[in-house]
């Protein structure tokens, strides 16, 4: 994978992360992910949406950071952002507790969809830490190299942004901690949303408002969590 013109990255991100592009790592998971298609292999998100997270949020806009796993691996499912699925798929379990602790939270609606553009455009950098995965496969990419891309997105931007919050849902996000300086950010902790877990802490959490609360503090526009009826 090199950085030219067919890789279509915000400046921003772009700028910061041009030396990743010609690491050996990042040419290592480019060829894996050739030899993938090319085996016929069904690869999510399509290849446009696979920097999804960080077109929608540019650099220098980003306050909060939702981490997730990996991509949705089924069929119209994954389009680039963390728990979000594209319009017209119902929202799988794990995004419907997210909308239950908003209801509880902040008493929001529950959307009629799971497509989470909206915060992504206020700030909201939903970053998977693999960003891809075969189609029925979950977990099938988590180490063909995204893993170092995504810990360097993760330091890239605790570095340049000061005073975001990071909700890290679940041990797999908690294991990021150590690339978060905790004297300029706020880390938010708890279970992972997935009817597995959402009980024994996702629920009733209360990030949603804690996060506006930090943002306000710190003399920046919350978040509206509210997302529209209709895409």
């Amino acid at each position: 994978m090199t950085q030219d013109d067919r890789i279509k990255l915000e400046a921003g991100w772009k700028e910061a992360l041009r030396d990743e592009f010609d690491k050996p790592y990042m040419q290592q998971l480019a060829a894996f992910l050739r030899r993938e298609k090319a085996a016929g292999k069904v690869i999510f998100p399509p290849g446009p949406l696979i920097f999804n997270a960080l077109n929608s949020t540019p650099l220098e806009q980003v306050k909060v950071v939702i981490l997730g796993q990996d991509p949705y691996h089924g069929p119209g499912q994954a389009h680039g952002l963390c728990f979000s699925v594209q319009p017209g798929v119902a929202p799988p379990p794990s995004l419907q507790n997210i909308f239950k602790e908003l209801k509880r939270d902040l008493n929001l609606p529950v959307p009629s969809h799971g497509y989470l553009q909206r915060w992504a455009e206020q700030g909201v950098l939903m970053l998977n830490t693999s960003l891809t995965v075969e189609q029925g496969l979950a977990g099938s990419h988590a180490k063909a190299g995204w893993q170092q891309f995504t810990d360097r997105v993760i330091e890239v931007v605790g570095e340049c942004r000061p005073h975001l919050v990071f909700m890290l849902w679940g041990a797999h996000a908690q294991s990021k901690t150590r690339l978060i300086d905790p004297t300029r950010h706020l880390m938010l902790k708890s279970a992972h949303p997935s009817p597995l877990s959402a009980h024994r802490g996702f629920l009733g959490n209360g990030h949603f408002s804690r996060a506006n609360q930090f943002l306000r503090q710190q003399g920046l526009e919350p978040i509206d969590w509210q997302l529209p009826d209709r895409v």
